[in-house]
């Protein structure tokens, strides 16, 4: 049996030539791949500890997927902006951390269509080789960019313009249920920005016309490492399950597929001391 003693942190995802998504856990000091796993048998174990992300401090809860208390409260990542981005009030002078709004809040976002099971709209900072690793962890099957906005305030502003036509929202067991029905995102961008287009007009007459861009951008398919869809959806909390073991049936999003129809959010874990354990 082969273990891995450290703090847990969301999977790295990235994608090959073949654009199957590939996973790698830093647990600790060790990055585990999590691919060459998904058919065998491993255990995780919640040792009770957490480490806050922000601060390093121990913590006896965690929020915002890693936080303590006090940095949830002090850091500008934690604001409700970042989760509402039309809401961003920097310009009014009351940013938690301006610097680290400027080198993150001020500068290209993209605003995506994406199928997660149904289709959403969302906001990314990065489109690397043709793929956000956004678009991954929220578990798409398949995205094609919209938008190109010069701040983050604008792809609130755009992304709120396009919850007038989709909604932004993923249903995650929907997810994780199989392999969605594919979509003709071509069609239903032309369809969305042709029903949004006053709203966008309108921000470009107040903010330029260089400050929203449409982007031509072809869909894009993502596949995943999955053996074995749940049936149904039985989620795993380590809190009140501080130790399970099973068979790793595949990878979505940021979740682990296990026999018996069980799944785990990794990511909602991050900063809690943890021991994985494979069997050879």
């Amino acid at each position: 049996m082969t273990q891995y003693t450290g703090d847990l942190a969301k999977m790295v995802v990235g994608v090959n030539d073949a654009h199957v998504a590939q996973y790698t856990l830093p647990i600790g000091e060790h990055k585990v791949a999590m691919n060459e796993l998904i058919g065998r048998s491993i255990s995780l174990t919640n040792h009770a500890k957490i480490t806050c992300v922000g601060c390093g401090s121990a913590t006896n809860k965690s929020f915002s997927q890693g936080f303590c208390y006090s940095c949830l409260r002090a850091l500008a990542q934690c604001d409700e902006c970042i989760m509402k981005p039309e809401k961003c009030h920097y310009a009014q002078g009351t940013c938690r951390e301006p610097q680290w709004g400027e080198a993150h809040c001020f500068n290209t976002h993209f605003v995506y269509l994406a199928n997660t099971g149904q289709s959403k709209v969302g906001i990314t900072r990065q489109v690397e080789g043709r793929v956000s690793s956004r678009w991954l962890d929220q578990g798409a099957s398949q995205a094609i960019v919209l938008y190109r906005v010069s701040n983050r305030l604008l792809s609130g502003l755009v992304e709120t313009a396009c919850k007038s036509f989709i909604s932004d929202k993923t249903n995650w067991r929907t997810m994780l249920k199989g392999q969605p029905e594919p979509v003709d995102l071509f069609i239903l961008k032309q369809e969305m920005m042709t029903s949004i287009a006053p709203q966008i007009t309108a921000l470009r007459e107040q903010y330029g016309l260089l400050a929203v861009q449409d982007v031509e951008h072809e869909s894009v398919d993502i596949h995943y490492p999955v053996t074995q869809y749940p049936e149904k959806v039985v989620s795993i909390n380590l809190e009140k399950t501080p130790s399970f073991t099973g068979t790793l049936l595949g990878i979505k999003g940021q979740y682990w597929l296990l026999d018996d129809n069980r799944v785990i959010n990794i990511r909602k874990y991050t900063g809690y001391q943890a021991t994985l354990s494979v069997n050879n």
